[in-house]
């Protein structure tokens, strides 16, 4: 990446500001307390700079490895923490809920564990933190109402990267996502931060704790029920809720839409009747919540999942694309184990 100036002058900043973007704060399934893997453990190769990629239609270039970066979203600082990188991050924000036990440790004492922004930050907070890498869970974190937009932060030097699994354009957008393209992910992330031995480790573990996963084979089909309650937010055909009920043994009764998320009226929720309801457990949201919306609701109370009490919880930072996703996995099938029949 270009060389910049560390200090920037404010009316600089100022004038990348388009103000604070608020948003819906977008906030476990717990993992054993394994260290994450050094991302110093010396490999015979590292990564051949600079580095150019192509994320999400933008080509970014790499010099060297980022040494300050600002966060934006739960998945990507989750994603540092467990590359043991988490002294390389200077700003967190946006975080969606706290970091899961297992990467507490890997918390304790960095940026991630003092956010600086609970929402999307300006660009001139982010840029105060002088950061080389802005790395954001969602396209629309970069614009100039946030952080910055990917071709002012270039021209001042910053690199800025968004999760694949969020981008938006046709060309690369999943559809649908995969457990490989989270893994893709995270192998990417060690190349750009020469950290490939450690991101080796991390998608082979993740990979055998998702290979020992048995799915239900009872055929029963689900509700993802993220938010909302004349309209509840669900989850869609091709998004991480996909994803992850399939590698639980659940049939998506909002499969057939292809998107991430969508909306869906109460009516064809009652018509499809799900044997289960997977409940996002947020701050903003909670599961008991909606629990009480559901069972308060005549029209709802006597859906199958609901007079039988079937309900599983997932935090929200596990419902986006990232390190949690196998440990949702894992959760969400020793919850569906102990579900009666």
């Amino acid at each position: 990446m270009p060389t910049r100036t560390r200090a920037l002058p404010l009316a600089l900043a100022l004038t990348l500001t388009g103000g604070l973007l608020s948003a819906c704060a977008g906030g476990d399934a717990s993992g054993a307390a394994t260290p994450p893997p050094s991302a110093d453990a010396g490999g015979s190769s590292g990564t051949d700079y600079p580095l150019t990629l192509d994320n999400c239609g933008t080509e970014v270039t790499f010099d060297a490895a980022p040494e300050r970066v600002v966060t934006i979203k739960s998945s990507t600082a989750e994603t540092m923490l467990a590359l043991g990188l988490g002294d390389r991050i200077v700003g967190a924000a946006f975080l969606d809920g706290p970091v899961p036990d297992s990467l507490a440790d890997a918390a304790d004492g960095t940026a991630v564990a003092d956010p600086f922004s609970a929402e999307v930050p300006g660009s001139e907070a982010t840029l105060a933190l002088e950061p080389d890498l802005v790395y954001a869970g969602w396209e629309s974190n970069l614009t100039a109402e946030g952080a910055g937009d990917r071709e002012t932060l270039a021209q001042l030097g910053v690199a800025s990267y968004v999760s694949p699994a969020a981008c938006k354009e046709p060309d690369y957008k999943p559809n649908p996502l995969t457990f490989d393209d989270v893994f893709a992910e995270i192998a990417e992330v060690g190349e750009i931060f020469d950290a490939a031995d450690a991101a080796d480790a991390l998608v082979a573990e993740q990979r055998a704790t998702l290979d020992a996963v048995t799915p239900d084979d009872r055929g029963l089909s689900a509700l993802w029920y993220s938010s909302g309650s004349d309209i509840p937010y669900v989850g869609a055909g091709i998004g991480a809720p996909q994803m992850i009920m399939d590698a639980v043994g659940l049939t998506n009764v909002a499969g057939d839409v292809e998107d991430t998320w969508t909306s869906l009226a109460w009516e064809e929720v009652i018509e499809a009747d799900p044997d289960v309801i997977v409940l996002v457990d947020a701050a903003w949201t909670s599961a008991e919540d909606k629990i009480d919306r559901l069972e308060s609701n005549p029209a709802t109370a006597a859906l199958t999942a609901v007079r039988k009490g079937r309900y599983l919880t997932v935090p929200f930072p596990a419902t986006e694309a990232g390190v949690r996703n196998v440990d949702a996995v894992v959760d969400l099938r020793e919850q569906l184990e102990g579900l009666d029949p």
